[in-house]
Parts: C-alpha cells; sequence; structure tokens
C-alpha cells in the first residue's frame, strides 16, 4: 500500500512519519483527533493540511 500523502524523512521531525512534508506528524493528527476534535476543527487550525491527509492518518494507523 502506497502513501503518498505520508512522507519519512530521518532529518525532519525525529524522523517520525509526517504529513506530505510537512511539520505535522501523523501522530500529531490522531492525537486531535483521539481527543475529540473533529476533521473540520483541524483543518480550521491546520490551513495547509487537507481532508483526505487526515483520513490518510487514519490508514496508516489500520496498516501500521
Amino acid at each position: 500500500m502506497s502513501f503518498i500523502h505520508i512522507t519519512l524523512n530521518p532529518y525532519q521531525m525525529g524522523g517520525l512519519p509526517c504529513i506530505r512534508g510537512l511539520r505535522i506528524t501523523v501522530t500529531d493528527v490522531l492525537e486531535y483527533l483521539a481527543s475529540g476534535m473533529t476533521e473540520d476543527e483541524i483543518l480550521a487550525d491546520f490551513s495547509d493540511l487537507e481532508r483526505e491527509d487526515i483520513l490518510a492518518c487514519l490508514r496508516f494507523l489500520d496498516k501500521y
């Protein structure tokens, strides 16, 4: 399975999986969702994110 929205770079954010090379980690997004934030609230707070990025985080969680 390919994760085009998820990038891994050992020199960025300690090598954690990030969203499209941004300094927003998959873990950050998943923690926001777990805390009760809605997708719309996350998108409003992080204008660089797209709805597909959030869905990619959930798919990444399911896979790994």
